[in-house]
């Protein structure tokens, strides 16, 4: 089983949404390597198959109407309000409207699976520290009563946003200022019995009595799977692929880098507003694939399991009978073991491959 993350590279239920739900009704997804584009797995999303799905969002609302299709899984959200404008947030609609759909999902779902982002923090000559403490209790005081947990970062200076930081004059804070803040927001959040938590900082924030964030949290997944099955257990590993400071377990994020339209001055997953335009062109709501396309001749495809790999020999498998032992035989293990139908509990997703593979190829010839 595995952990779905949907998705730190985009806003999947602010912008791609249809896309998502088509994908948990045909039972299965495909997301490329971002460190090897030619590298594109498919991986099951049959209920069965997946432990939990996170959602990262600043804007759900027209996501709402379709959370009855998840019904069969355990799911919570990442719900990001700032108090920024339309000159670092130009996507984002006003932050009353966010609030109420805040309200709503809370209302629809419960506080515990709605966990709000004050994230990131940026600080400039017009929003400096008591901004921040000003802003943040503003919100508190609207958000407290429909979450348990509010999670900060300070702004990271990617090489992807930082002309884009420095066009605003972002100030880049020393620890001992930094601690400070984080201090007076833990204070303010008790106030309103909110669980501060800081993301992926190396500061001894438990001394300041404040925890260090697990934004895809293993302990939650247990607590929310254990309210339908008092008995379900599982075990989590630390996701290698984050940073170090990072607390978050291992997850298969299904996003795109440069496909999000919020258009956020301090974004890390977007490097240009015409990469994102481009590659938006080329959403298609019924694709395995967001917003990209399968190249049949460049292309690696491997299907995902909890931990390793299965790659598919394309040709061999197009020219294959539909024959599920045949298809079984053109499997190969990253370990270079052979898999036998007998063992292999994905014929069905192969299936689906094998079924995209033909019409990408007819696709290909007309």
């Amino acid at each position: 089983m595995v952990i779905i993350s949907a998705s730190r590279r985009t806003d999947i239920p602010a912008f791609y949404g249809d896309w998502f739900i088509n994908r948990i009704k045909e039972g299965f997804a495909m997301y490329r390597n971002p460190m090897r584009l030619t590298q594109v797995f498919a991986v099951s999303l049959h209920p069965k198959d997946v432990d939990a799905i996170v959602f990262w969002t600043k804007n759900p609302k027209n996501f709402l109407d379709k959370l009855k299709y998840l019904e069969e899984y355990t799911y919570y959200f990442q719900f990001t309000i700032t108090p920024y404008g339309k000159d670092i947030e130009p996507g984002i609609p006003s932050k009353d409207e966010v609030i109420e759909t805040f309200i709503e999902l809370s209302n629809m779902i419960g506080k515990k699976r709605v966990i709000w982002r004050y994230d990131p923090i940026i600080i400039t000559d017009k929003m400096d520290l008591e901004y921040h403490k000003e802003k943040f209790e503003e919100l508190c005081e609207k958000l407290s009563p429909y979450t348990q947990k509010c999670i900060i970062s300070y702004v990271d200076f990617y090489s992807k946003a930082v002309d884009e930081l420095n066009r605003i004059n972002a100030k880049d804070l020393a620890a001992e200022e930094l601690y400070n803040l984080f201090g007076a927001m833990g204070s303010i959040g008790k106030k309103y019995n909110l669980s501060v938590e800081t993301c992926a900082e190396d500061l001894p924030v438990e001394e300041l009595g404040l925890k260090k964030a697990h934004c895809v949290d293993g302990e939650l997944i247990l607590q929310l799977k254990r309210e339908k099955d008092p008995y379900w257990t599982a075990s989590f590993k630390k996701d290698k692929n984050q940073r170090q400071a990072c607390g978050c377990v291992q997850s298969i994020d299904l996003g795109i880098f440069n496909t999000c339209k919020h258009f956020c001055t301090y974004c890390y997953a977007n490097f240009s507003r015409n990469s994102i335009l481009k590659n938006a062109k080329k959403y298609d709501v019924n694709s395995p694939l967001l917003c990209s396309r399968l190249d049949l001749e460049k292309d690696e495809i491997r299907i995902r399991e909890k931990d390793g790999s299965i790659k598919l020999d394309k040709e061999a498998i197009l020219k294959a009978e539909a024959n599920q032992k045949e298809l079984m035989t053109q499997l190969d293990f990253y370990e270079y073991e052979k898999i036998s139908l007998e063992d292999n509990s994905n014929n069905w997703l192969v299936e689906k491959i094998l079924d995209y593979l033909k019409k990408t190829k007819q696709g290909t010839l007309l």
